[in-house]
């Protein structure tokens, strides 16, 4: 029984786990196989992941730890046990993430003449140049904010890049000398008023400046691909902001708080105006890291943990430019060397989804699997537009989790809804750090005349779908998407998602309980074919995994393949360690989070799992198995997670149509076979593949060539129907006398 495997050795700590995903991104730092500026990118994606984890995951222990919870996770820690182990592991990873930037990043772009300077680097020209860009642009915009008597130690906003400064008053300043003003006919000698008399308050004292997130991190210096920090070419002319002070020390910092949305939700009759609300509380939530440079001056760092509350465990000493975020910039900022980037490569449009044609009626006759970015999200996008403008279109439901800030799917539901059609949207207001976007875009919709639902009391709805109903000649019919990942047009280039569209009759009957439920008090008994969580989708998967043992326990072989970006559901690990135990072979390709361990004596080496981390963020979820002879595979948009599982609406549906489930098997066997990004999870950590005599193998790479090579087949069926009609005119032209001879003739033999 799955049970017996519910002990906390059996399990890794969720928080520890993600450190080490986010360990594998930094791998793709130092894969000299990647192209330099590119290695640049993950460094700075590694810092980016870094600032969310802290922001919502570190705040939940925060919370947890301060309210005296002492419950164990599945592996056996408290949450304060999890804070001390979560910020010991991050100090480690923060001096390797430096120790790559300072030895090998910012080394190996000089190389290439590309340099991010220091002010002691800088020539005549440069260093001019710099001043008079201190004047001119930033000591307009600067505030110094001073903590004294009178004014309270200013706020220090999320994610801000700040500069702590440490001045006394110049001696030279401090002579006072009286004069005379006349009081009614009254003349006589008194001090000179000041603003902020500071003689009698301590002799240190502190400021700080905000840097001004309208100005670029990355300022370009007068020559080809030189480059300084904003932060530190505002502390070289610091002095100016404080005429009459000394600048006795300055160091960059920046803070990380809890940002985690929190909205009580009895009801969600205002959920938009709750929502909006804990966007402004947020703000000011509690600091949960401190970034400070290295050799920072002990009595600044004093002030800032004063002021800030914060503990030493959370204090983190960079060593070197504090915020490295700025390196996902660097490659858009630097002017040539191509080489140093990913080649670029046109995802692959199948015609028959294109704006050319009736994408209905191609839908009608077969489905289509699309796999993103190889396959072009305008696929989607179009199904939308065509929809919009399509009179035979009565309605359009869909759901929204997260969209980009200039989506056009958006556009043309706003389009379809003002030509007449009824178009309802589920906009989840509720999505983490697209809160605001979210709120903004629900409220255009509904000014558009849209239907909006805001979300479900208690529940975030994750599915990734949309209903089409349109009056064809011989009734009405449903077509749908449904999709692994979000309907954003921006992210869809770089995250790798998988869709399907199709018009299956059970599987329309299902979409429409399913936005039923969503939109009123509908409680579908059963779906057809769709399966829909909180529940539905653990239950399957449970009986999915349940099947497969029985099929082992009868001698015969039982697969079990799963791809997703984490795996963490305590319930779901024990009932595959009881898979592999009775003898089921299982597959896994984890992007992220993996709480299970596959080094335990009772697996017999059942369970492999694999993690790609490469080019595009592996984003599909796949769920495969395979016995008898007969093979299942569904797609879905719900991970192996308890919030997942428990606490959103998710969908999972199958690819039965033969062309499409031979592509999405061939889609998991592709990947499995990857040899240079994916990592093979020895006992509870990651190790790169040994490859042996095997040839490299990179699936992601793999999907860029097929789609360049179906474009390229295109490209010459394109060509060959231009040229056609050329030939036949040609010779209509030059043989008009040309004449099919009769079956029997010598010249007219049939081949």
């Amino acid at each position: 029984m799955y049970k017996d495997f519910y002990k906390p050795e059996n399990y890794v700590n969720r928080e520890l786990s993600w450190i080490d995903f986010n360990g594998r991104v930094l791998g793709e730092a130092t894969d000299m196989s990647n192209p330099l500026l590119e290695r640049a990118n993950f460094l700075g994606i590694t810092q980016s992941n870094v600032d969310e984890f802290f922001m919502v995951r570190v705040a939940s222990l925060h919370k947890l730890a301060a309210a005296n919870v002492t419950t164990t996770d599945a592996s056996g820690l408290t949450p304060e046990e999890q804070l001390n182990a979560v910020n010991k592991k991050e100090h480690r990873m923060v001096k390797e993430r430096y120790e790559i930037y300072n030895q090998q990043v910012i080394p190996q772009l000089a190389e290439q003449d590309i340099n991010i300077l220091h002010i002691n680097d800088l020539d005549e020209k440069q260093y001019e140049f710099i001043k008079r860009y201190f004047n001119d642009e930033l000591m307009p915009v600067l505030t110094p904010m001073a903590d004294d008597s009178s004014r309270p130690f200013p706020f220090i906003s999320n994610s801000s890049l700040n500069i702590a400064i440490s001045l006394r008053r110049d001696p030279a300043s401090q002579q006072h000398h009286g004069h005379e003003t006349l009081e009614g006919d009254q003349e006589v000698d008194r001090p000179q008023a000041e603003p902020h008399d500071d003689r009698k308050e301590a002799d240190i004292k502190f400021a700080t400046v905000r840097v001004p997130e309208i100005y670029k991190r990355l300022v370009r210096l007068p020559g080809e691909n030189n480059f300084i920090l904003i932060d530190e070419l505002i502390k070289e002319f610091l002095k100016q902001l404080f005429p009459g002070y000394q600048i006795l020390a300055t160091a960059t910092y920046r803070v990380m708080r809890d940002m985690d949305l929190d909205v009580a939700e009895e009801d969600t009759s205002d959920l938009l105006r709750a929502v909006k609300h804990q966007l402004r509380e947020r703000e000011h939530g509690q600091v949960m890291r401190l970034e400070v440079e290295h050799d920072i001056d002990s009595w600044l760092e004093d002030q800032l943990i004063d002021n800030l509350h914060v503990s030493e465990r959370s204090i983190y000493r960079v060593n070197g430019p504090v915020d490295l975020t700025f390196l996902k910039k660097l490659s858009g900022r630097v002017d040539g060397h191509d080489d140093l980037r990913y080649k670029p490569f046109k995802s692959y449009l199948n015609p028959a989804l294109d704006m050319e044609h009736n994408i209905f009626a191609a839908i009608r006759k077969r489905d289509y699997l699309v796999q993103h970015p190889y396959d072009n999200f305008a696929a989607v996008v179009n199904f939308i537009h065509q929809a919009a403008v399509d009179p035979c279109v009565l309605a359009i439901k869909m759901t929204l989790y997260r969209v980009s800030g200039n989506s056009p799917i958006i556009k043309y539901l706003g389009m379809a809804a003002q030509q007449g059609k009824q178009v309802t949207v589920l906009v989840e207001v509720k999505a983490r750090f697209d809160e605001q976007n979210n709120v903004r875009w629900a409220q255009r919709l509904e000014q558009m005349g849209c239907h909006v639902i805001y979300g479900l009391v208690g529940l975030k709805t994750h599915c990734k779908v949309a209903l089409v109903i349109r009056r064809d000649e011989d009734g009405l019919r449903r077509y749908m998407h449904l999709g692994t990942g979000n309907y954003n047009d921006v992210t869809a280039h770089f995250y790798t998602d998988m869709g399907m569209f199709t018009c299956d009759h059970e599987l329309g009957v299902d979409m429409t309980n399913l936005f039923n439920m969503l939109s009123g008090f509908a409680r579908p008994p059963y779906f057809y074919q769709l399966r829909v969580s909180p529940d539905g989708i653990r239950e399957f998967i449970n009986q999915k995994i349940d099947e497969q043992i029985a099929v082992a326990k009868s001698g015969n072989p039982a697969l079990i393949r799963m791809k997703m970006n984490s795996l963490s559901d305590k319930q779901i690990i024990a009932h595959l360690y009881d898979a592999a135990a009775n003898g089921v072979k299982i597959q896994l390709i984890v992007r992220g989070i993996t709480c299970l361990r596959n080094d335990l004596p009772e697996l017999h080496g059942n369970i492999e799992v694999h993690s790609i981390v490469g080019r595009f963020l592996e984003h599909s979820r796949i769920y495969y198995f395979e016995s008898n002879g007969h093979q299942e595979i569904y797609l879905a948009s719900a991970d192996m997670m308890t919030r997942n599982l428990n606490r959103r609406v998710e969908e999972l549906f199958p690819v039965r149509q033969d062309d499409t489930k031979a592509r999405a098997i061939h889609i998991f066997d592709t990947m499995w076979k990857d040899n240079v990004k994916a990592r093979v999870l020895v006992g509870d950590h990651y190790e790169r593949i040994d490859r042996g005599e095997d040839a490299p193998f990179s699936s992601q790479d793999y999907f860029v060539k097929e789609a360049v090579s179906l474009n390229k087949e295109e490209t010459d069926k394109e060509k060959a129907k231009r040229h056609f009609p050329t030939v036949f005119e040609t010779l209509s032209k030059h043989v008009p006398s040309l004449h099919l001879k009769g079956k029997g003739d010598a010249n007219g033999k049939e081949e």
